[in-house]
């Protein structure tokens, strides 16, 4: 099943989980142990990212065609410009849809650990709406294809109206969706939405969420994303200290009142983004009850 078929006379939301190929066998074992708690909770679809430079690339199509074939789940394999050529990007899209993947996730990527700046592959792109675009020249439509949005504006982008005309580009390019970046405050999100649709961005625009389980993690990924707690989550996330598990149910509590709220206004589905992790996910479903 394809991207554009989820959003089409939709019913309920439309909720997906994103996992990450491990780095080592163990943590590859965790991941299949988990698997069967998170597909409990029935997503939608799920996806699957994808490491610079081979780092663990190899085995998102693995882990996506795992989920396909075992659990009977649709998957959508990310793919990133970094490090590949297009006969390389060709390759890579031969095989995933060799092995029954009928969706991509078209990123451009972030520069590999220890370089500051994206630089261009040689006979590959130097952003995602090449890749779009080239994805759509060599397939048609036999793909589905998201892309990425940010309602904080990309931590590279120079300002808002620019990331926006860059999102605008992915979508003119035939992306079918949008997913989104993290954030924690839903005014970002329904400014974001409304600031695209004035350009003309007109497919789904799914919210991603990162539930916090860790104050010490979340500050890193806002780091690297560029993305803002708002004060008073903020406020709750310092008052909790070092208490992990206080943290994590400040966490966990706010991403369920984010959810309602989004899922109140209309949203065409929700994007989680699990850290391979299922136990809060398994908590959040519940208390949506979708």
């Amino acid at each position: 099943m394809k991207l554009p078929d989820f959003y089409k006379d939709q019913k309920k939301p439309i909720i997906s989980f994103e996992v990450f190929p491990p780095k080592t066998d163990q943590a590859f074992e965790h991941l299949r142990q988990i698997l069967p708690d998170l597909v409990a909770l029935k997503p939608d679809y799920m996806t699957v990212t994808y490491g610079a430079f081979g780092s663990t690339r190899g085995r998102t199509l693995e882990i996506a065609s795992l989920i396909q074939k075992e659990f009977h789940i649709p998957t959508a394999c990310h793919l990133t410009c970094v490090g590949s050529s297009k006969t390389e990007l060709d390759q890579i899209l031969a095989d995933i849809q060799t092995a029954g993947v009928q969706n991509i996730v078209a990123l451009r990527g972030d520069p590999p650990s220890g370089q500051i700046a994206f630089t261009k592959p040689a006979d590959g792109f130097g952003n995602a709406n090449e890749l779009v675009a080239h994805i759509r020249a060599r397939h048609g439509n036999k793909l589905g294809i998201a892309v990425a949005g940010y309602p904080e504006k990309h931590v590279e982008a120079p300002d808002m109206k620019t990331d926006l005309a860059n999102l605008a580009r992915k979508v003119q390019a035939g992306a079918d969706a949008v997913i989104t970046q993290l954030f924690y405050d839903n005014a970002d999100f329904f400014r974001f939405v409304d600031s695209a649709r004035a350009l003309g961005v007109n497919v789904p625009i799914i919210p991603g969420l990162l539930p916090i389980l860790s104050a010490k993690q979340v500050v890193r990924i806002l780091g690297l994303c560029g993305s803002r707690l708002p004060q008073a989550l903020q406020a709750e996330l310092d008052a909790a200290g070092d208490d992990a598990a206080k943290a994590e149910e400040i966490g966990i509590r706010q991403c369920i009142a984010q959810a309602r709220e989004l899922i109140a206004r209309g949203v065409p589905g929700i994007h989680f983004y699990v850290l391979n992790k299922s136990a809060h996910m398994t908590r959040i479903m519940r208390e949506l009850a979708l």
